[in-house]
Order: structure tokens, then C-alpha cells, then sequence
């Protein structure tokens, strides 16, 4: 399949992880993407292990950290720091379509490799700045990182027990939300640039992207002025809709609407659906604490097996709670292909694990087909490349 940004150049002065998610998305889309790393040191997330990913000859291959953001791209070495580095990045701008980069506001125009210096040379440029806070406001300046910016940005606020404290999300969730809109936001600057000829700068904050992935509950204060608590694995706006034990464990029920409780309740052999206390949603929210443990005493009765198929039969939504190793042994998740093995000589495994990204279109699943690359793994060859200038 011709992938939909095939012949799209993209130059990536980035590093950690929500710029470098853009760039795999991309290269997972076709682009073809240029990462400039430090000689010798590269990304900093190479070093954020164990785990490292092993090497045929006994060595390693930089930490698997590194490996979940830069599958599909190639790497130039370059310091910055002389002149002839910041030549080679002035040149790959000049053929360059999209840059990424995560430097602190201002902190390019030192090296004279800022968007407004770039496009004087590459008027078609468009460039993605991703920083903590923003080109402006009183915080620019601030570095910004994921564990911080959830909590600034309120996220932390709603996550966790009731009596426990704020609690952040596992996985860098301002990080990663920032990557996905801000190859959004590049993919429409193409667009645009069909119309204008001309590229733009997009100016991409963590802060601005946790506030806006606040999503309902958001709306939940600013529609009644209420600060929403802390929950655990209830919900806000919906009950049942949370973890409930098993005699062998836990899942998850998760009924959206009255005819999926009234459903529940005949699996459980009960007819709470018939109270007018809870027969609807409202009614339940308003009565929670007095339901929930009613359910939780019924679905403690019975296995989670009984309950996964017995529920399942009739149409309520629930699930397990898997842990990483059932996650990618699910017929689901195996059947999806969403693990892949990328070939790679020079790891001990002939491969490197990754996980694809979620878009398929046309029945073909967009990922890129090489392996995160080694600093420095192609400078010749880019700079040879005629589509770079060489």
C-alpha cells in the first residue's frame, strides 16, 4: 500500500517522548523521518533503563524506553554546538516539509535554527514547537515535564482514591496526548499549505493539551461550578460503572444506560431495577452508596469467568482487568496484530518488540517497518540522499 505521507520529509530536533510520538506517527504514516541526535549520546531516553534492549554482541541497544517512540526513523548525528552541525540542520531544513522540535522557547534562536530563521531559507516549512507551557504567558520560560504538568493541569486532581492521595496516570499522559494532537496539528498545516503555499509555526504546550483532554470532567465544573473529587474506579455521572470483586478477583462493569443495569440485575438474580430508587441512572447516582455494595456483594458470589460470560451473553459491558503479560496474549489484542517484532541484526533476538500504532486504513495497519535506529545510524546516507539535497 502507498502510505498517505509517503514523499513527506520530516526533520525531528526532539527528544524524551512527546515530540519523538509525533515522529513515529508519522513515520508509522509514511513520512520519511530524520531524528538529529547529539554524536555519541543521542536521545536522552537511550539511558532511561533497564530495561535495555540486548545486543548480539553482548552489549545493549539503547533502553526500551527509547525503542516505544522512534521505530521508522533515521538518525543523523550532528552537535549543534559547531558550525558544520548546525550546517547539516539548516540543509535538512531546507528540504525539510515539517520540523519537530522541543527546545525551550528561544532556545534554537541561539543556534540560529528557529522557525523564523529556518523559513527564510525554507519558505514552505512548517515547524512544530512542544514545550511545557507555551510560546507565551507567564510560565513560557518553565520547563515542563509529564509528572508536573499533570498536576498543574488538574488531572491528578480527579485521579486516585477518595481517602488516599492525588495520583498520576502510569503512562505520560500529557506526553503522549501532546504527540497525538500534534501530528493532528501537522497533518492539517499540510493541508493548509496546499491552499497557501506557505508553511506556519504551531506552537504545541503539555499544559494546553492536559486541560483540554479534561474532557467531561471539565464540563462537570464549569457547567456547576462543583470541584469533581477523587472517585477511584467510580464514575462521576454514571453508576454502575466501576471494578466490582469476583470470588476469584476483579472486573469491570460498565452499564451505560437503564436496560443494560435492568440486564445486570437479572444476571445477579435481583430486581433493584424495579425500585424507583434505582431504576434510573440519575436515581442511582444520587443512591450510590447505598447500591454499590449491594451489586458488589452479588458479584462477589460468583468467579470472574461466570460473570465475563454470563454478563457478555446478554449485552452488559464488562471486561477483565489484564495485566501487560494477558493484555498481549488476548485472542483480541493477537488477532489486531498489535505486537510487532521489528527486524534488527544487531539485538541478540534478531528483533526489537514494539507496539503498532492504532490507525489501519483499508485494512492495513499504518506502522513503520524498521526498528528504532542507533545514533548516528544513517548520517551518510541522508546526506547523500538527493530528496535532503545530497
Amino acid at each position: 500500500m502507498h502510505k498517505p505521507l509517503a514523499g513527506i520529509r520530516v526533520l525531528e530536533l526532539a527528544r524524551i517522548l512527546a515530540g519523538p510520538w509525533i515522529g513515529q506517527l508519522l513515520a508509522d504514516l509514511g513520512a520519511d523521518v530524520v531524528k538529529v541526535e547529539r554524536p555519541g549520546v543521542g536521545d536522552d531516553t537511550r539511558t532511561w533503563g533497564p530495561p535495555f534492549v540486548e545486543a548480539a554482541d553482548g552489549g545493549r541497544l539503547s533502553a526500551s524506553y527509547f525503542h516505544s517512540t522512534n521505530r521508522g526513523k533515521r538518525s543523523v548525528a550532528a552537535d549543534f554546538e559547531t558550525e558544520a552541525g548546525r550546517a547539516v540542520v539548516r540543509r535538512l531544513a531546507g528540504h525539510a516539509d515539517v520540523m519537530i522540535e522541543n527546545f525551550k522557547v528561544g532556545g534554537l534562536r541561539k543556534y540560529g535554527l528557529d522557525h523564523e530563521a529556518l523559513r527564510a531559507v525554507n519558505p514552505r516549512l512548517i515547524t512544530c514547537s512542544v514545550t511545557g507551557f507555551g510560546q507565551d504567558g507567564p510560565y513560557a520560560p518553565r520547563a515542563g515535564y509529564d509528572f508536573m504538568i499533570q498536576g498543574v493541569g488538574g488531572i491528578m486532581s480527579i485521579t486516585g482514591e477518595p481517602a488516599g492521595e492525588p495520583v498520576k496516570t502510569a503512562v505520560a499522559f500529557a506526553d503522549v496526548f501532546t504527540g497525538v494532537y500534534g501530528a493532528t496539528a501537522i497533518l492539517a498545516a499540510l493541508q493548509g499549505r496546499h491552499a497557501t503555499g506557505q508553511g506556519c509555526h504551531i506552537d504545541m504546550a503539555l499544559l494546553d493539551t492536559q486541560v483540554s483532554v479534561l474532557g467531561n470532567q471539565a464540563l462537570v465544573y464549569l457547567v456547576s461550578g462543583m470541584l469533581p473529587p477523587r472517585m477511584g474506579n467510580e464514575h462521576t455521572s454514571i453508576v454502575p460503572y466501576q471494578v466490582f470483586p469476583a470470588a476469584d478477583g476483579h472486573i469491570i462493569v460498565a452499564c451505560g444506560n437503564d436496560g443494560q443495569f435492568a440486564k445486570l440485575c437479572g444476571v445477579l438474580g435481583t430486581a433493584w431495577h424495579r425500585d424507583p430508587a434505582y431504576a434510573t441512572n440519575p436515581g442511582r447516582v444520587t443512591h450510590r452508596a447505598a447500591l454499590i455494595p449491594l451489586i458488589a456483594a452479588e458479584t462477589g458470589r460468583h468467579t470472574k469467568a461466570d460473570l465475563l460470560a454470563r454478563l457478555t451473553a446478554v449485552n452488559v459491558p464488562v471486561g477483565p482487568i489484564n495485566d501487560l503479560a494477558e493484555v498481549f496474549a488476548d485472542p483480541q489484542v493477537v488477532h489486531r496484530g498489535l505486537r510487532l517484532d521489528l527486524p534488527e541484526p544487531r539485538a541478540r533476538a534478531g528483533s526489537v518488540p514494539s507496539v503498532r500504532s492504532p490507525i489501519v486504513i483499508d485494512g492495513v495497519p499504518m506502522v513503520a517497518a524498521t526498528a528504532a535506529p542507533q545514533v548516528g545510524d544513517h548520517t551518510e546516507s541522508v546526506l547523500a540522499d538527493p530528496d535532503w539535497g545530497g
